[in-house]
């Protein structure tokens, strides 16, 4: 899962509605975390019903707290997508322990396939097409992997991309013998220019899945920098270091309304753009994302409380 302009934020009846992003940000999901989401006391208020809300497993997160974050969601409308991933999953039986909850007590019927960021596996997978190998995630009706338009050093040291675009390729066709509706979502970058050349590379690679971009929400400049170190962000990381250098701008929140209305000029003259979603990142809060989802999204982020 590139982002840019810095203004503050501006309350959603002053700014002007701009239909091109607003069909870009039409089903747009949210990323959470156990201890993010406690904070929020009614996801209705925040977020259009049938949201897909990503749950992230952080490694050391009770499987406890995932599936009872997974069931507030789904009992508030939402759609609970949890993570997996492979290297802090110990073996089979506990895969299926985890599968079991999120269905018995969440209704749990999407999910998020991922390596894991941890550089031990702790069980017996290293990747997530070692899950989808187990004949457990058969039944689900969809499922996500993770795209990297900046490369990952985790499965690609050298910073290409041949290995990742080869198991989008296997996944790819592991969905189409299931008959289980896949899409690619993305790390968060910062530049435009370099997330329109990869997805067009990954369609000149055969790969179809539609992609849902990674985007970061509202945040101060500081909270980007780390995250994205953190998450191994590439060749546009100079556009927060060259914000970095600007005094004037490092008390302002970065905003991600110029990125994306440059992708979605993209889109609109480009209508077979591989990106047809967004994925917000909320790195400085849910609710300045979902604030800001609401100023630029129209009528289809509308809250449910509201509708």
């Amino acid at each position: 899962m590139a982002l840019l302009n810095f203004r503050r934020a501006t309350p959603s009846h002053t700014v002007p509605q701009n239909a091109q992003i607003e069909a870009l940000m039409e089903g747009f999901s949210l990323e959470v975390m156990p201890r993010t989401a406690e904070k929020i006391s009614d996801f209705r208020e925040l977020l259009p019903q049938g949201t897909r809300v990503y749950i992230a497993h952080i490694e050391g997160t009770p499987i406890a707290d995932m599936v009872a974050t997974a069931a507030r969601l789904r009992a508030a409308g939402m759609e609970p997508m949890p993570h997996f991933p492979a290297r802090i999953i110990a073996n089979k039986a506990e895969l299926a322990d985890w599968l079991a909850r999120y269905r018995g007590e969440a209704d749990v019927r999407e999910a998020l396939m991922l390596g894991g960021g941890v550089a031990v596996p702790v069980g017996a997978y290293d990747n997530s097409m070692q899950l989808l190998e187990t004949g457990l995630f058969d039944s689900f009706r969809r499922l996500h992997v993770a795209g990297h338009p900046e490369g990952n050093r985790d499965i690609a040291p050298d910073g290409g991309h041949d290995v990742i675009f080869e198991a989008l390729r296997w996944k790819q066709e592991f969905a189409r013998a299931k008959g289980i509706d896949m899409a690619i979502v993305t790390q968060f970058a910062f530049e435009a220019k370099p997330i329109i050349a990869w997805a067009d590379t990954v369609r000149a690679q055969g790969i179809t899945l539609p992609v849902h971009l990674g985007i970061a929400g509202p945040a101060k400049l500081q909270t980007l920098l780390k995250f994205a170190i953190a998450c191994g962000v590439g060749p546009s990381l100079k556009v927060l270091q060259k914000r970095a250098k600007d005094v004037s701008k490092l008390l302002l929140p970065f905003e991600p309304t110029e990125l994306v209305t440059e992708l979605a000029a993209h889109k609109a003259a480009v209508p077979d753009f591989a990106v047809e979603r967004l994925h917000i990142f909320p790195l400085g809060g849910i609710k300045a994302s979902t604030t800001w989802s609401q100023t630029h999204g129209g009528a289809s982020a509308r809250p449910a409380s509201q509708s």
